[in-house]
């Protein structure tokens, strides 16, 4: 089996546009996740916002989803990232740490894999995840959620967009060759902006 990795799967779907991203960029999504030997990432997040309804979402849905919907506001706290495969798995793993201010750190995972239509699929927890579409602006690369999804016996269910936590635009923007920035927009189609996460990281030995 091929070992999984981001930037694979991210070439394969960006084809030309992938040479238009920042060659730092390109370096880091060009590393493996061995099994057992992850990446390893620690920053800080220097905005943590959500809404009056993006606190009610993200309360309701923490037992089932964990930390994917943040119903908190905070600012200047360290989070770490690993990033790993599995032996015979296809999906790539990010395991991420919030360790918050006065408050009990929370841990999220989510995986990423490529659908047999060539989507990029992130799930969430619970067979719930989203559709990622994929582009390149000013050598920076961004996601942008093109629909939600609940997935049972291998069915994907679309979720209406008004009862979603809004559409996710995510931007990986370089700094340097060790470093680089992380935004994180959702937005509801009526209610505007529900959540927001905005940091630096960079990449650490294990």
């Amino acid at each position: 089996m091929t070992l999984p990795s981001e930037g694979e799967l991210f070439k394969k779907i960006l084809g030309a546009e992938w040479s238009r991203l920042h060659p730092d960029i390109q370096a880091r999504f060009d590393k493996n996740p061995l099994p057992g030997k992850p990446l390893n990432y620690r920053g800080e997040l220097s905005e943590l916002t959500c809404s009056k309804l993006g606190r009610v979402l993200g309360y309701f849905t923490m037992p089932m989803i964990q930390g994917a919907l943040m119903p908190y506001n905070d600012a200047h706290f360290p989070v770490d990232i690993q990033v790993y495969s599995k032996e015979n798995c296809p999906s790539i793993f990010k395991q991420r740490i919030y360790r918050l201010n006065g408050r009990k750190s929370v841990q999220f995972t989510s995986y990423m894999q490529e659908s047999s239509k060539g989507e990029v699929l992130e799930y969430v927890g619970m067979g719930l995840g989203m559709k990622l579409v994929l582009d390149v602006r000013d050598g920076n690369l961004h996601f942008e959620s093109d629909g939600y999804f609940w997935e049972v016996f291998g069915l994907r269910i679309p979720l209406p967009g008004l009862f979603t936590p809004g559409k996710t635009f995510l931007c990986h923007r370089n700094n340097n060759a060790n470093q680089f920035d992380i935004r994180i927009d959702i937005r509801h189609p009526l209610f505007g902006t529900t959540f927001t996460q905005a940091g630096v990281f960079r990449e650490v030995a294990a």
